[in-house]
């Protein structure tokens, strides 16, 4: 006889059959460890953007054949997993989905018998704590502590678990006590397929700070590689033809050519030259416009100097210079007393 197959898994199967054929990001994450009340949160913040199924392994297994995927592919996505979950999106891609589920990670205490995912290290200092028995209950898990200024503090940075050890809830109780909860739980996404590419989570884990970064140092860095290289694009193209207006500019005032663009600059050169030489002629030897030219220009530089000094005074002394005014204003009393 024929086992018959329970409605609601041949229900569940279609189901996820049309998730995993729908077009947009597969993928598998694993909710292990998650508590009730945290996964509602999680689920509700990803609502509308991220969809999320929960079934046992063989029917996923059996929907993701039936679907026409490759079996492979499930089994690298099952892999680590503890408790895996489908999940769907059609409005992001596997690195933005990958993103949107990190942000659900979290640290919760360490159990008894849970393995350090990481070495983990209590830093030196104080604690919020007071005196008391507390101080005993961290000695006992490993993590040193004594009084100092009427706090429990950790006189020195110490490793009380290397990574991949067991836990005690003792010391997992004591860590979180210290707020080192070292145990993640969240959405972990263990790979997404697009467009039919298997992408490991890995590969989806982007420093998108420290990429932009790189791509504006890269761009850079091929702008000034193609000016100096004389490469005419249309980015490059406005500032090797300034460069070079700039340069035949130069070339052709020390080389003394006379035309519209330097004809302006040998005048200024000219009349700055003749206004020095006028000033060290004595005034019976300059006629009324050299005075009046020499005059106004004395006048601007009386009215700079005014503003400078303006501005220094407007400036706060320091203590020292306050203190050197002070001792000069005494040596001036000292002479006036003496004649």
């Amino acid at each position: 006889m024929i086992p018959k197959v329970a409605s609601w898994k041949e229900g569940r199967v279609a189901e996820l059959k049309e998730i995993i054929s729908s077009p947009g990001v597969v993928g598998v994450i694993d909710i292990g460890g998650v508590p009730a009340k945290n996964m509602l949160d999680m689920r509700s913040s990803l609502k509308g953007v991220v969809s999320m199924t929960m079934a046992k392994k063989t029917l996923m297994r059996l929907a993701w054949t039936q679907s026409g995927r490759s079996v492979e592919e499930l089994d690298v996505l099952f892999e680590g997993a503890a408790q895996p979950c489908i999940v769907h999106s059609e409005s992001l891609n596997a690195y933005q989905l990958f993103d949107e589920l990190k942000k659900t990670r979290q640290g919760r205490a360490a159990k008894e018998g849970e393995l350090a995912p990481i070495d983990i290290i209590v830093p030196e200092g104080p604690t919020e704590f007071a005196p008391g028995p507390l101080v005993g209950e961290f000695n006992a898990v490993g993590i040193p502590a004594k009084i100092d200024k009427g706090k429990i503090a950790i006189p020195k940075e110490t490793k009380v678990v290397s990574a991949g050890e067991p836990m005690s809830a003792d010391l997992g109780m004591m860590l979180a006590k210290l707020g080192i909860n070292p145990i993640e739980i969240g959405l972990i996404l263990i790979g997404a397929i697009e467009e039919g590419l298997l992408l490991p989570a890995d590969d989806l884990d982007l420093d998108l700070d420290g990429l932009k970064d790189d791509i504006s140092v890269a761009t850079s860095r091929a702008f000034n590689l193609a000016c100096n290289a004389h490469w005419f694009s249309t980015a490059t193209t406005p500032v090797l033809l300034a460069k070079a207006s700039s340069e035949s500019l130069s070339v052709a005032v020390e080389a003394g050519i006379v035309n519209d663009k330097t004809a302006e600059l040998f005048v200024m050169r000219a009349n700055a030259r003749m206004m020095a030489l006028a000033s060290q002629l004595d005034s019976s030897a300059l006629d009324e416009g050299l005075t009046t030219a020499l005059g106004a220009a004395a006048s601007s530089a009386v009215v700079v100097a005014s503003e400078t000094t303006e501005s220094d005074a407007g400036t706060p002394a320091t203590e020292e210079e306050e203190e050197e005014e002070e001792e000069g204003a005494g040596f001036d009393g000292l002479g006036d007393l003496f004649g």
